[in-house]
């Protein structure tokens, strides 16, 4: 199990900021390991209560709420990793368990048992909660990511673009998976997520950029077509 507790901004800027900024970025940061080649795919399939109540908490700004998702990085995949997102005040614990494909699947068709076979006390929590508050797979979330990272305090600073979901279809290895635009391509969501403080020289640098608070995450935007009178 991976754990990381960390601080999250989150803001919207446009694409030719984005772009101008990411090149900024390329002298003083580090890509992430994913970031190699430049942007990378995330998509997660996100679970909630039969009542939806992790959407309504983080509509309703609650001061304690959580996320539960799958998330890969490729169709092909042969694994997936299980998150547990937990917002507490300012801070956000992210903790994760890499699942393989086949049990992952299981998972998404409701056979949450599958996770009482990894031995782990993470997994125990995530079968405990899923099957005490009836969870089920609500949206599937893609975006194009570029990342860059400052290793002296695990800084990271991600621009997402091109997101998209699919309330309908859970299939989350499928490579012709079909999805709908769920904000203006010409709007990236720019994140900046550390530990207990920002180095200077990067936050010198924000600084600079017109950004506008985002108040909806990936989860609610995903949710555009069920409750779009909340986004």
């Amino acid at each position: 199990m991976n754990t990381v507790l960390r601080r999250e901004e989150k803001y919207s800027i446009q694409w030719n900021e984005a772009l101008l900024f990411s090149n900024k970025l390329e002298q003083l940061m580090h890509k992430d390991e994913f970031s190699k080649d430049g942007s990378y795919m995330v998509r997660s399939l996100y679970f909630d209560t039969i009542d939806d109540k992790d959407f309504f908490d983080k509509i309703n700004e609650q001061q304690l709420r959580r996320k539960i998702r799958l998330r890969i990085y490729d169709p092909n995949d042969q694994t997936a990793k299980l998150e547990l997102k937990q917002k507490q005040g300012v801070f956000q614990k992210k903790r994760s368990l890499t699942i393989s494909k086949q049990d992952a699947n299981r998972l998404i068709v409701g056979d949450i048992s599958v996770l009482l076979g990894y031995n782990s006390d993470f997994a125990n929590e995530i079968y405990s909660i899923m099957c005490m508050e009836c969870y089920k797979p609500k949206t599937i979330v893609e975006y194009k990511r570029k990342a860059f990272m400052a290793k002296e305090n695990q800084i990271r600073l991600t621009f997402d673009s091109n997101i998209r979901a699919n309330e309908s279809c859970f299939d989350l290895f499928n490579e012709d998976l079909l999805l709908h635009p769920v904000l203006d391509v010409n709007n990236v969501i720019f994140e900046v997520k550390y530990n207990q403080f920002m180095l200077s020289y990067i936050s010198d640098m924000i600084s600079s950029v017109d950004r506008r608070s985002v108040s909806s995450s990936k989860y609610c935007l995903g949710r555009s077509v069920g409750y779009p009178l909340y986004l």
